[in-house]
This record gives structure tokens, sequence and C-alpha cells, in this order.
């Protein structure tokens, strides 16, 4: 039986079912071998040779893979249809030929399939060709010139920046990218305008809304009408005129599906969605792609194969009707930069089998499908028709302008099935028009736009507003916003406009610069940290064309070179090296005193901006003595004082009044009472900290409590704790705090070996629990201590032997019926009671739980020699 490698288990599984028993189908479990990380693994000295290791956890699947071969002289390298798949195959290749494991006689040779199909399977068996050279060897410079930048570049930055964890030669540049938008916030400055509408109503009664685009006989762009008095001006102008329709212009419209799935839009969408991370809208897809329910999820190609393009219109036409299918069918092509991925787009691999059809059980399986499904499905379908109208009003003048915008959408097309999400969501008309003739008079409504005026100046409302005498017309005040923050989506988006990284590499990016600290996310957004604005810089200014866009965006392009065999990749890298390697060198001698000056100088209009009183920004607030000058430290870069340890002001780089900044609270006896911003949050603390005293007493702010309202009176409560609440009857004190989860109160009997602790649900009960509840907590957490007083669960079944040895039994967990083997616990399908549980199905679910954790043991021989017996 030829021997048949995939990459994972469930691939196997899938494609076992299809190939038959004529085959011997094993996974590589990914990777089999790596650079080691440590210096010369890539050596630029002997022509870039590389030092490959076979991974601990690797060793035991290319064994399996070499003792298989024993049986059967063929191997068929299965691996996926990238750059990636190819390298695990000359990987694979590589390593069993140095095992001998492949001799001159093995039959060796490479398949690849776009979708785990019966047919794609079946087809892909009979088209074998060799393993790709040309892109293993993009795959090899890819892998060489990351091993030379972050080998080389990282401890620079640890030497240089204490704290800085690594640098990468995509993961620097996307970091950027992030950096860069946070400054253009912090450097924006908002200007204020003010748009106006009215609210008209037809001779029958209808209503409609109206912008002011005219004024004193000039069209007016956005910002033209600047602050209050102009708006009330122009409410004036509006409601002193007789106006009427002066046109009602009614225009065709098409609006066309967006083009299918490829790797960088199904991420983006995934995100707008549901929110979904790069990393695990990658790890879900390859789920469905294993299950052979889509096609490879990692592509640049939005191509469709012809059969898959009629088999959708197919399927349009059984479920829509045949109006829904356009006459000939659409053909999309890639506008990215640097497409270079010769595969389909991410499609279903069954157009008639929708979500509900497939009854996948995991939620985001069936949300993910559900999304490439339709977008599949509307991507062949017709355009929808719409119908734009635009009424004009005006006053006889000529003075007063105004426009009313509405659509009808007239056949729905594609949008039945899909419409595409938004990153930003700008302001749409698309509210449908009343029934409006030209010559009609535009009088004001008797209902009003009163509801919008409250809501506008309603407490906490951000802007004003001015609302005329008779309630139908309408000043907003608005602000020029600054960019806004990178999502994932938006991110990924970004980076694939300028060329940057690849579909494979997009989802380990964008989680990488949030593992290291230099990024992180809130609400979706991503926000730098001092850390990764810090690293930032100092790349900006010492290695700037390694973090250029452009740079980057051209490399890249040099290995598609490669790996269509137009260029030579150990040329490529000497040429990279050779000014690599200058650059490291000279950096290497600057002493971490030079570094921050230089950093300090190329950050000095966005660290000392003017200050309002006019007074020197490099001034130290505090003591008003010492200079302010950047700082490092092992949780990245602040401002200090020079002055110090006389004056310990500090805060952080986004600035004076950015969040963090200390302020005095006030004076306790002769102590300052400070608030504070650390790693963890803020916090409070009494004095600052001294030679003789390295740590004056602090206190972090509790869940609910915010910086901006804390208080003299607050922050002495909060350094008054642990607080305590009084004696116990049976003895010992009982006290209240704050700890790592939350509020809580502890107590220690005389006869205990520890304390006990309780949990308190609200922080003010630190503060205000007396001693009959605080006796009545304890008692009740004594009664039930926990995990730990709990009588270990009671099998639902005892179900005998493992065959590798041990019990296996069927227990009920917090989550459900599942089956334990030893350290195992495999959970149940929701389609399987414990009482129809047999120990064959118990042993495949928890083999199939152990291979995945990585603990399935090797077979004790004492415990087969007694089955044997047995038997």
């Amino acid at each position: 039986m030829p021997v048949v490698v995939v990459e994972s288990p469930a691939k196997a599984k899938t494609i076992n079912k299809y190939l038959g028993p004529d085959y011997t189908v094993l996974a590589s479990y990914g990777h089999v071998r790596d650079l080691p990380p440590k210096d010369g693994s890539v050596d630029p000295d002997h022509e870039f040779s590389m030092t490959w290791e076979v991974g601990t956890d690797s060793r035991k699947h290319v064994k399996a893979i070499a003792d298989a071969l024993k049986d059967d002289n063929a191997l068929i390298l299965a691996t996926d249809p990238d750059r990636e798949g190819e390298a695990i195959s000359w990987h694979l290749q590589e390593a069993l030929t140095k095992r001998r494991s492949i001799k001159k006689d093995t039959a060796v040779s490479r398949v690849t399939f776009n979708a785990i199909t019966k047919d794609a399977v079946t087809k892909a068996m009979q088209n074998p060709r060799e393993v790709d050279m040309p892109l293993v060897e993009a795959y090899l410079a890819r892998r060489a010139l990351d091993y030379l930048v972050g080998f080389n570049l990282s401890p620079v930055l640890w030497r240089k920046l204490p704290g800085a964890k690594s640098a990468g030669r995509v993961q620097s540049v996307c970091l950027r990218l992030i950096v860069e938008r946070e400054m253009e916030i912090e450097a924006f400055k908002p200007v204020e305008y003010w748009s106006i509408k009215a609210l008209f109503e037809t001779p029958r009664g209808q209503t409609y809304e109206a912008r002011l685009i005219t004024l004193a006989g000039k069209k007016l762009d956005k910002h033209d009408i600047a602050n209050a008095t102009q708006a009330e001006l122009a409410v004036q102008a509006i409601t002193s005129r007789a106006l009427s329709v002066t046109s009602v212009e009614a225009k065709p419209a098409a609006r066309n599906p967006s083009a299918p799935f490829m790797t960088s839009t199904l991420q983006q969408e995934a995100s707008r969605k549901f929110g979904m991370g790069a990393r695990h809208t990658m790890q879900v897809a390859q789920r469905l792609y294993e299950a052979g329910h889509i096609t490879y999820m990692r592509t640049d190609g939005i191509d469709m194969a012809p059969e898959a393009v009629a088999a959708t219109r197919d399927a349009i036409k059984d479920r829509f009707g045949t109006e829904y299918v356009p006459d000939s069918p659409r053909m999309y092509k890639n506008k990215a930069k640097n497409a270079q991925e010769a595969h389909e787009c991410i499609r279903p691999t069954d157009m008639t089998k929708d979500a509900a059809a497939l009854k996948l059980s995991d939620d985001d399986q069936r949300k993910l499908y559900d999304l490439i499904w339709k977008r599949t499905i509307a991507c062949q379908m017709a355009a929808a028709r719409l119908e734009r109208t635009t009424v004009e009003i005006g006053s006889d003048d000529g003075q007063v302008g105004l426009r009313a915008t509405g659509q009808v959408v007239l056949f729905d097309g594609f949008m039945r099935v899909y419409e595409e999400g938004r990153d930003d969501v700008e302001d749409e008309d698309d509210r449908r028009l009343p029934q409006i003739m030209q010559g009609d008079p535009a009088r004001f409504a008797k209902t009003t736009l009163k509801d919008q005026f409250d809501k506008a100046t309603a407490d906490g409302a951000d802007k004003k507003a001015i609302l005329s005498e008779n309630q139908a017309v309408l000043a907003l005040q608005h602000h020029t916003q600054p960019p806004p923050r990178y999502t994932e989506a938006t991110l990924v988006k970004r980076m694939e406009e300028l060329g940057i990284g690849r579909p494979s590499t997009y989802a380990s990016i964008v989680t990488t610069i949030q593992d290291r600290g230099y990024v992180r996310k809130d609400k979706n957004r991503l926000i730098p940290e001092e850390k990764g604005r810090i690293v930032t810089i100092f790349l900006l200014n010492f290695f700037r064309q390694y973090v250029g866009y452009e740079f980057t965006a051209n490399l890249e392009e040099q290995l598609d070179e490669v790996s269509a065999g137009a260029r030579d990749y150990k040329d490529l890298l000497s040429k990279f090296w050779r000014d690599f390697s200058a650059a490291i060198a000279e950096t290497s001698e600057l002493r971490i005193s030079e570094v921050l000056d230089k950093l300090d100088e190329a950050l000095a209009p966005q660290l000392y901006p003017p200050r309002e009183d006019g007074s020197d920004p490099r001034i130290c607030p505090k003591c008003g003595v010492g200079r302010l000058h950047l700082k490092t430290s092992r949780t990245g870069g602040f401002v200090g004082c020079g002055n110090y340890p006389e004056c310990t002001y500090t805060r952080p780089i986004a600035g004076e009044g950015a969040e963090g900044e200390e302020r005095m609270l006030g004076m306790d006896g002769e102590d300052e009472i400070w608030l504070k911003s650390g790693r963890f949050g803020p916090y409070v603390q009494r004095g600052e900290a001294t030679p003789e005293n390295k740590k004056p007493p602090r206190a972090s702010l509790p869940k609910g409590w915010s910086k901006d309202d804390m208080d003299l009176e607050k922050a002495l409560t909060l350094l008054s704790l642990p607080r305590e609440i009084g004696e116990h009857p049976e003895g010992g004190m009982i006290s209240a705090n704050f700890g790592r989860f939350g509020p809580y109160i502890m107590h220690q009997l005389p006869d205990e070996a520890k304390p006990v602790y309780a949990n308190l649900k609200d922080p003010n009960d630190v503060f205000e629990i007396g001693m009959n509840r605080a006796v009545e907590l304890l008692a009740e957490k004594r009664a039930n201590p926990g995990r730990r007083g709990r009588a270990a669960a009671k099998p639902l079944k005892e179900l005998g032997e493992h065959p590798d040895g041990g019990a296996i039994q069927v227990l009920d967990g917090r989550y459900g019926p599942y089956v334990k083997w030893e350290k195992v616990n495999a959970t149940l399908p929701k389609d399987i009671k414990p009482e129809n549980v047999s120990l064959e199905m118990a042993v495949e679910l928890a083999n199939e739980k152990a291979a995945k954790k990585g603990t399935r043991k090797k077979a004790a021989p004492k415990k087969k020699a007694t089955k044997k017996k047995a038997g």
C-alpha cells in the first residue's frame, strides 16, 4: 500500500475515507523540521547553508512514516497546495532520505488538491508530479530572511531597549502601521463644523428630510458653517423664506456583488460580522477544509473553477429562480498587489449545501461556513437594480438651497442573499422618499425635529444643537474625526494593499505583535503599547530601510520571482545580508545613552508639545528644576525628570494629559498622595520612592473605580486597607481587602493551618460589610469549601480496560458527560447518551483526545500480556 502523507490527522481521516484500504494515510502534524533557535542555523559565510532539526514532537511522526515505508516502497506527499505545503513535503522527503527510509528505488511523488472531496482527491492521485523546487526555494529564502532579521535585530533591541522582546521582517512593519496611525490620532486637531437639515411635508402630508447645500447663493462645502453664530444665521435664512421643489430627478442605478473570498477578505469580513480575530478565523476555516466542506483557505486567488461557477449558477436557479441568474457568468480579477497564490477562491465544495444542510454542531464553523456559502452564491447572482432620487428645494431669490435624497430597490438581486460589511460606516441616505412633484411648495412639517434636538443636547452628549422656532429646522454641531484605529480586519486590508506579508502569514503576524506586548486589543481596535511605540521609533531611526513599506513589498516581489524560477534565492539573500549586516554592526557600536538621545530628539514634537501657559515644555512640571528626558524600562518607554532621584516625576510617552499621567491628590500630614498608572492599571501611592523607602505604600483602583473620579479621601480609604472588621466570636481578626480576584474577606481560626477567604460581590462591601454578615459568609465558605471539599465524582458507567492499559469510565462533569482514561478527558458528542457508550467508542474518543494533546502513551507490555492470557 502506498504511504500518503498529509499535515493533520483530521485531513488524514477524511482522505483515507476516499482512498480506501489500498493506501496508508498518515499525518506529519505540520512542519517536521525547523531551524534551531541558536546562532549559526543560517550561515551567510557558507552560501547561506541552513541547519535543520526534526522537532521533538515530530520525531515519532517521522518514525511512523518511516516504519510504514518498510512495508511499501512508495511515498505520496499530499500536503497543502501552497508554499508552506510544498516546504513540508520537501522537509519530509529530506528527513526520510537522511534516515535512509527513502531508497534509490523508492517512488516519491507529490500531489495537490484544492478541496478535500472524493473527486478532487481522485483526480490529484492521477496527476502526480515532483516537489516544486522553485516554490521550496522561495520558502527557504523567506525562512532565512526571517531568521537573519529576527536573530540579529532582536539582540540589538534587547541591549539598547530593555523590555523589547523581538523584531521581525514583516512583524515590525505591521507594528509601524499601528504606531503611525496612533501618532496621527494624537496629532489630530479637530475642526468644528455644523450641518443643517429641515423637515418638510408634501401636499399629501408625507414628511421628508433635506439638508442645506446652498447659502447666500453659494454652494456649501462640508466645513463651511464653522460655528454656532453662522449656524444660527443659516437657520434663520431657511425659516424666513418661502421654499419650493425646484427639481425631482430619478436615475436608475445598479449594485454588483463582491468577489468571492480569498484569505484576507475572509479574515476582514469575519472580523466585521462576528468579531473573530484573524488567527481564530483561520483555525475555524482549517477545520471546515479538513472536513471537506470548503476549498483551501490560504489563497490570494478569486477565480472559480468553471465547474464550480456552473454549479453555483444551478444552485441560484433552483433556490431563487432564473431572474436571479445573470446572462453570463461573472469573472473576477485580483486587484491585490503581489497576488501570487495560484489557487481558487475560498468556496463551498458543494454549492447545494447551505449551513443548515451540513448540520454543523460547532457555532463558529456554522457561522463561517454560512458566510462563505452566501458570499459565493451572491458573487454569481444578478445585480441589484435601484432607483436613486434627488429632490432640489430652493427659495425664489436663489439664496437658500436644500437637497433630499433617497433610493428604492426595484430588484434585490444578490442583496437577497448577502451584503458586504463595512469597517467604518459612513452616513448614507438610503431612505425611501414619498412622492414629490416639481413645483410643489416645500412647507415645513407639522411634526418636528425636537426628538433629534433633545437627543443631541442630552446630558453626556458631545455636540450642541440649534432648533428653529417652528421646530422644523435643526442645526447640529460636529467635529472632524481623527483616522480610526486599525481593527484586525482593516490592518490586514492595509497590509494587503501595500503588498506586505502573504495570506498564510497575516494571522500569525497580527497575533505575534499582541503576544509580544507591543499592541493590545480594546473593543476590537488595536492600540500600541509604549513598548511597541518605542521599538518602532528605534527601528525607524536606525533601521528605517528595513521597516519601509516599499522595501518590504519589493522583497515580497523578489520572493515571488524566486517561486516562479526567475531569480536565484541565494543571490537575493546575499544582497540583503550585505547591507543589513553593516547596519547591525553600526548600531551595535552605539551606547544606550546615544540611542535614547536620538530617540528623544526624534520624538520631541510629540513628547514635549507647547504648553498652554507658554512655559518650557521640557521643564519638569513637578519640581520645576529638572529637564524631561526619554527613558526606558522593562515595560517600555516613558518620560522622566532628569533630576532623579530627588524628583521621581514620570509620565507615558503619549504626552502630558495622556492616560496614566501621575497626579498629586493632596497631602496627608507630611505625605504626598499620588495617583499613578502602572503596567496593571491606575493606583494610588503614599509618598515617592526613595533610596531609604524603595516601596512606598500603594493600592490599585478596584474594578469600577474611575481614575478621573479619584480624590484624596478615596485614595486614603484605599491606602488604609486591609480593613479590620473585628474579632471573630471563635477568635482571630476578620479583615477585608481587594485581591487578584476581586474583593474578599479573610479569617483564620486558631486551629486552622491557613486562612479562609470568602469573595464579596460588591467592591463597596470591603469598606461597609459588618461583623454579622462577615461571620455568616465565612461560615458558608467553611461549610462549602469548593472543589477541594467535594467528593470524587461517581462513574456513570464502568467500561473496562483500555488496550494500552488503565481503566476507562463515563463520568458526569460540569460541562456534561465525558469519557475518562487516566489523565485524558474526552467530552461525549451531544447526540450520544452515556448509557449507549461502548468500550470501543470510548477508546476511540480517548485516543483522539490524547492525540490532540500529545499525551498518547506507548502500550504497556505487562498489560498486553495479561490481556492475552485472559483471551
